[in-house]
């Protein structure tokens, strides 16, 4: 069996891929030149690239992969390279609604402009003041209006002589009382040999004949007719002198601002829609012109001027090309807008100049970033994205007119059209999930960008991570690293991705790697990072997350966990474990036992039946009955009771990695071959005895390893791992210095039958023609212990029969 030991141990240049950093034509990263490149991830690179260029609905990005792969910090550099290289979209400005106050109008402007045009109109107002009130203490104006005036008196003169004369021709006076005009009959006298008239008093006109009464009567009241007809036209005079006087001051106001307004629409007034607002402006200042006037007048005087003032909204650089926003805090406010109110004396009041933009309008244009997570948290937000891509419009609404129990008058500002790329960058998990349950979601985010958990480790990629190391150290101002110390990040990559043809391209755990390495440089006075310091600040790194690790190994230390690292025992054999802490996974060992014994329950696993363990395990356990079918149940039937129980073991058991080591110690039961306690077991079995490779392996050698260490190392120790797990291993410095001295090992193994041999030092056992073992190998003395079993229990069971019988024969004859 020392052959086969040797041919399966695992020679150290096996354990561990080395770098050849002799093929590094530089001796520290400070002679490299960055150049930026995203790491292996060119599926991801063309897959953003690709959406970036597509200006088509629908065609947004949702960028996949694990936190730290750097897809947030290579999707916001192209998108800035991509939206330096395009024009600055238009501003966006929302000004008052002259014919319609609760809807605010948009108007856009090319970029820059928004602020100099809000800026312009601000001055004009401030000008108007004084210019306004300038026109109207012009004497011209108080001339053409006392003109007007004095027209008026004339005409109204004229019709009240008129007035007076048909009354006289009628024997009647008018005259004007609080109450109105009134008739007055007059009364012909002499006076002085002169014919006179006076008015007639109430008595006498009481003493008049009713008939003559009457006649007066009617007299007046067609006096009265005349009366009303010239107060109508006095009143037509009047609405006209104030129309002539509107002219004339309207005239006035147009004449003194004019020359602003034609002035603001030469230099931006390049739209119809822009064109249109400014000539309403003029009317309503035209129309408002005495406010103008007396806040010129009067500094005391609080005049709001602010509905010609004008809000802008977005406003972008004409210099820096799209705007590019990644919103962090996607709150339903913070990512689609808002109408703001303001409290007076206990009311709430808003206008145009409170909607306040949020992150896709100040994106509009350009590219909108947001992160799944945070978006998701919000589900107004991203219902309300969703709707606004949808559209391709952009509608500010308030949530407490969605949400409030009572209906609010607020503004309905007009819409803005909406052409904004947005990137989304999250995990799988959620991209899978929206996938699977929002319809909508694949119809706007048609570019997946997929971010992979490693990359290839090749030559050109292990220069690559120098180069980034190299981009790191000067862009962070540390310390230049030495070929070496690269090449114990880049195996660290590699044991990051469990493979030794692959690195992780989790990045930030590189970059923890190269900031704690300088720090011990510097500790240590050093100019250059080598690779012991690297090896430091990974050890060091470890130990602040291992408490666990290190309360569990205290246990073993003290005997509390039982697991024997020498000697042999039937039935007995350490598996190994690997707990996962998230930030931290150790390998742990962990003492299975079995025994055998006559019985039909067949193969029965402790744990299973106290429900503390797992589908995948019970699958791994039921294979082991089905192997144990086709290898001696051919000829005859199983008839064993037999139990495995994972010793001193009280959470939940998951994972098929140790079917192998269960059936390992299944068979050392049956056959009576004890097992080497000095070589733990790992890996899956199938139904054909063919060993699988398991997960975590470098962690389980390192967990077996570390207790070996503290109890001795013979030399003798190891342990058994699946061929297939070879291209895996990228273990610890200490334990390659321990296998290569010859005090530890690692074996690599295809079936179970090699599994045996090494961990009993006895032939598995090969069958004949006739399909029988070898009496002296591990399968035969397992198959004659079945066979025994059998005839064994056959046997009790024929003469459990007999007696039954017999002691019904003897009780019918007692009767």
């Amino acid at each position: 069996m020392s052959s086969l030991l040797e041919e399966k141990r695992v020679p150290k240049e096996l354990l561990r891929l080395r770098v050849p950093i002799e093929k590094f034509h530089f001796t520290t990263t400070a002679e490299l030149v960055s150049d930026n490149r995203l790491i292996g991830q060119e599926r991801a690179a063309k897959a953003v690239s690709f959406g970036l260029s597509l200006d088509k609905k629908g065609y947004n990005i949702f960028v996949v992969g694990n936190p730290g792969s750097g897809r947030m910090t290579y999707a916001m550099r192209q998108i800035e390279a991509r939206a330096k290289k395009s024009a600055a979209p238009d501003d966006w400005l929302y000004v008052h609604n002259f014919d319609n106050p609760s809807s605010p109008i948009t108007v856009n402007m090319p970029a820059g402009q928004g602020k100099r045009f809000a800026q312009a109109i601000a001055d004009v107002i401030e000008e108007l003041k004084s210019t306004l009130s300038k026109a109207f203490e012009d004497s011209q104006y108080e001339d053409a209006k006392a003109q007007l005036v004095k027209e008026f008196q004339e005409q109204v003169n004229e019709l009240m002589e008129r007035l007076r004369g048909i009354a006289q021709q009628n024997g009647f006076v008018i005259k004007r009382t609080p109450q109105g005009f009134i008739n007055i009959p007059l009364v012909k006298i002499e006076q002085d040999g002169k014919v006179v008239y006076r008015e007639m008093q109430q008595e006498e006109f009481e003493a008049l004949p009713e008939e003559e009464q009457r006649r007066l009567q009617e007299i007046s009241e067609k006096i009265s007719q005349h009366t009303l007809e010239t107060l109508r036209r006095i009143r037509d005079l009047e609405k006209g002198l104030k129309d002539r006087i509107r002219d004339l001051e309207r005239n006035i106001s147009r004449n003194a601002i004019s020359p602003f307004m034609s002035e603001l629409k030469d230099k931006y007034a390049r739209s119809e829609k822009l064109s249109k607002w400014l000539d309403s402006m003029e009317e309503d200042i035209i129309k408002n012109f005495n406010i103008f006037v007396a806040a010129a007048r009067d500094e005391n005087i609080e005049v709001d001027f602010g509905k010609y003032m004008v809000n802008v909204f977005v406003s972008n650089d004409p210099d820096k090309g799209a705007p590019v926003i990644r919103e962090s805090n996607p709150t339903y406010y913070n990512l689609m807008g808002k109408v703001e109110y303001e409290s007076r004396q206990g009311y709430l009041y808003t206008d145009f100049r409170k909607i306040v933009a949020g992150a896709i309008h100040r994106a509009n244009g350009g590219y909108l970033v947001l992160e799944a997570e945070e978006l998701l948290r919000q589900y107004l937000s991203y219902d309300a994205l969703k709707r606004a891509l949808k559209d391709e419009q952009l509608t500010i609404e308030n949530l407490g007119e969605q949400w409030g129990f009572v209906p609010v008058s607020s503004l309905r500002p007009e819409p803005i059209p909406l052409n904004v790329k947005v990137v989304i960058v999250g995990t799988r998990y959620i991209y899978y999930l929206l996938s699977l349950y929002d319809k909508e979601f694949s119809e706007l985010f048609k570019i997946k960008a997929d971010f992979d958990i490693d990359m290839p480790r090749n030559e050109a990629t292990e220069y690559d991570i120098a180069v980034f190391v190299a981009e790191y150290t000067q862009q962070e101002k540390l310390l230049p690293f030495s070929r070496e110390s690269v090449g114990e990040v880049i195996e660290f990559a590699s044991r990051l991705a469990e493979h030794q043809r692959r690195m992780t391209t989790q990045m930030n755990k590189i970059t923890e790697v190269l900031v704690e390495a300088t720090a011990w440089a510097k500790a240590e006075g050093k100019e250059v990072v080598e690779a012991s310091h690297v090896r430091k600040a990974i050890s060091e790194m470890r130990y602040r997350v291992s408490l666990i690790e290190d309360r569990l190994f205290m246990s073993l230390e003290e005997g509390i966990l039982r697991v024997e690292v020498d000697g042999e025992r039937v039935g007995q054999i350490n598996g190994l474990t690997v707990i996962d802490m998230r930030e931290h996974s150790f390998g742990h060992p962990v003492r299975i036992t079995s025994n055998v014994y006559m019985g039909q329950e067949g193969v029965v696993n402790i744990e299973r039946e106290v429900k503390l363990t797992g589908p995948i395990h019970n699958k791994g356990l039921l294979i082991l009955s089905s192997y144990l079918g086709k290898k001696y149940a051919q000829d005859m039937p199983l008839t064993l009771s037999a139990r495995i129980a994972f010793e001193q073991t009280y959470e939940e058991i998951e994972g098929d990695s140790a079917s192998s080591t269960e059936l390992y110690c299944l068979l050392s039961s049956l056959s009576g071959y004890p097992l080497k306690q000095g070589i733990a077991v790992t890996g899956s079995v199938d139904q054909f005895g063919n060993i699988q490779p398991i997960g975590g392996v470098n962690e389980k050698i390192e967990g077996f390893f570390r207790y070996c260490k503290f109890r001795g190392l013979t030399g003798k120790q190891g342990v058994m791992i699946p061929k297939q797990n070879l291209i895996h291993l990228m273990l610890d410095h200490e334990v390659l210095e321990a296998v290569e001295s010859g005090k530890f090992n690692i074996w690599a193994i295809e079936t179970v039958d090699e599994g045996l041999e090494i961990l009993t030092g006895v032939p598995a056992g090969t069958p004949d023609e006739s399909g029988k073992y070898p009496e002296d190998s591990v399968h035969g003395r397992a198959k004659a212990k079945l066979r025994f079993l059998m005839e064994e229990a056959a046997k009790l069971k024929k003469a459990l029969q007999k007696d039954e019988k017999d002691g019904k024969e003897s009780s019918s004859n007692d009767n």
